[in-house]
């Protein structure tokens, strides 16, 4: 398989093997009209195997989101055919809008203009909890 090489763009490295799509829709790269290419189950020294997507354009895109779904990601800035910058990723302290409350009492169910707020409250297992009813929502 040959997947070309990008001029300036990003790569999405050390993705979980099975989380590119899940990814790809997060972060609205349906949308882009650039070249995006999700390269499933590469084989991987470190990790077994990992997802990859190479998205031919700098854009600019969530990294909460992404740390959330996945904390292993390297976001690698490509500029001029060569790595420009390269960024490991945490899981966010705070989210806003990233994921909803599952509890049907909470405030947010109720107004849906309310911010969906969650503060991380676990290190080793990333736990977040809603600001307002404070349910528990692991990633």
């Amino acid at each position: 398989m040959n997947i070309d090489s990008i001029n300036n763009g990003i790569v999405l490295d050390h993705i979980m093997a099975g989380r590119g799509m899940q990814i790809y829709h997060a972060l609205g790269l349906d949308a882009l009209d650039c070249t995006v290419a999700i390269i499933k189950n590469v084989k991987s020294r470190k990790m077994g195997t990992k997802d990859i997507i190479k998205i031919d354009e700098a854009i600019d895109f969530d990294l909460d989101a992404l740390g959330f779904i996945d904390r292993n990601i390297t976001v690698n800035v490509i500029q001029n055919g060569k790595l420009a910058e390269k960024r490991k990723l945490h899981p966010p302290q705070t989210l806003v809008s990233v994921i909803r409350c599952r509890n049907p009492r909470c405030i947010t169910s109720s107004e849906p203009d309310a911010e969906q707020i969650f503060r991380l409250t676990g290190l080793e297992e990333p736990i977040y909890r809603c600001a307002y009813c404070e349910t528990a929502y692991s990633a």
